[in-house]
């Protein structure tokens, strides 16, 4: 028993001197792995800096100064295992995994198409830092391209990553792409108004929008002959198209149209439903040789009219005829007997 313990404290006591010994060399390595940590950083703001200003190799700026970084830190990682350990080499890291090449490519699927597809859409620009954009469900302004996934910030104030992959391979709206947007809503007048009128009143709503660009100029087409209304479709641009301008140009054209056209009499009908009930008590119900008001005119054969009144008369004939047929048939039933 005494010699278990004393076997033990000797190989503890070992572990102790031997990392003693290497103490200098972790602390060297650990100086060593600080110096390529802050160069790392220092290498990705300096290529930052330098294409900030290029908008065609700013994202590539992003990209290299990104590679640049990780290259650094896995070379510094190196020196620094290296120190500690004077006969560790790059390849005995792998080995020591027991991880080759193919395995690592299966392993870190994901992690490498999102890398991947990550450093395309750096590339190929297909939306940039600070546009809006829509993916499926999802719609805000992108806060940061990394290289495994996007973040784009909500217009509610929350926080939305998207990996990369996703963004890559599926559609995408870029509601910021281009200087100007168009925007457009249906109104609906109705049947009895002047149609010109209106989309000259529309027209003149429109104008009276300081937010609404002349050039592209808006306009005004019917669209729809509607169940209730003629729809009329008003179409405007706007500048620049970010979504706070989009509110507030749709919110003082609508105000301005529904003012507008109140003033001048145009009716803005809700929808109606009329219900036409037919008791077939005129003279003329039935005709099917001319049209009516809700019934399509017809040759088919043209029914005879009754009245209410006619019907009670005739259901009382009945009524008085069985009746008397059983007053008949009782008397021959007692003789019988």
């Amino acid at each position: 028993m005494n010699a278990d313990i004393s076997a033990l404290w000797d190989k503890i006591q070992g572990m102790i001197n031997g990392f003693i010994v290497l103490l200098p060399n972790i602390v060297l390595a650990l100086i060593v792995f600080g110096i390529f940590f802050f160069v790392a950083r220092a290498i990705k703001r300096l290529v930052k800096r330098l294409t900030r200003d290029r908008h065609q190799a700013r994202n590539l700026g992003l990209v290299l100064g990104r590679l640049a970084q990780g290259t650094t830190l896995l070379l510094g990682l190196f020196i620094a295992l290296s120190i500690v350990i004077p006969t560790f080499r790059a390849g005995d890291l792998v080995q020591l995994l027991g991880i080759s090449g193919v395995a690592i490519g299966f392993a870190f699927r994901d992690i490498l198409q999102n890398f991947l597809a990550g450093i395309l859409i750096l590339l190929t620009e297909p939306f940039r830092i600070n546009d809006q954009i829509v993916f499926k469900d999802f719609e805000g302004t992108v806060e940061n391209i990394e290289t495994r996934a996007t973040t784009i910030k909500t217009y509610d104030g929350r926080r939305i990553v998207i990996p990369n992959s996703e963004l890559f391979t599926n559609s995408v709206t870029v509601n910021t792409a281009f200087e100007s947007r168009r925007l457009q809503y249906d109104v609906g007048i109705g049947y009895g108004d002047d149609i010109d009128r209106a989309k000259e009143l529309m027209l003149e709503a429109l104008h009276s929008v300081p937010e609404v660009l002349k050039d592209p100029a808006a306009d005004v087409l019917v669209m729809e002959l509607a169940e209730s209304t003629v729809n009329i479709r008003v179409r405007w641009w706007i500048k620049p198209p970010r979504r706070a301008d989009d509110l507030i140009s749709r919110d003082k054209v609508l105000s301005a149209i529904k003012k507008t056209l109140v003033e001048n009499g145009i009716d803005l009908p809700f929808p109606t439903q009329q219900i036409l009930f037919h008791d077939q008590t005129e003279e003329t119900d039935g005709n099917r040789s001319r049209q009516r008001e809700g019934w399509p005119a017809g040759r088919g054969e043209i029914p005879k009219s009754r009245r209410i009144s006619d019907s009670l008369r005739l259901l009382a004939q009945m009524q008085t005829q069985r009746d008397d047929n059983g007053k008949v048939d009782s008397p021959k039933a007692n003789d019988e007997n």
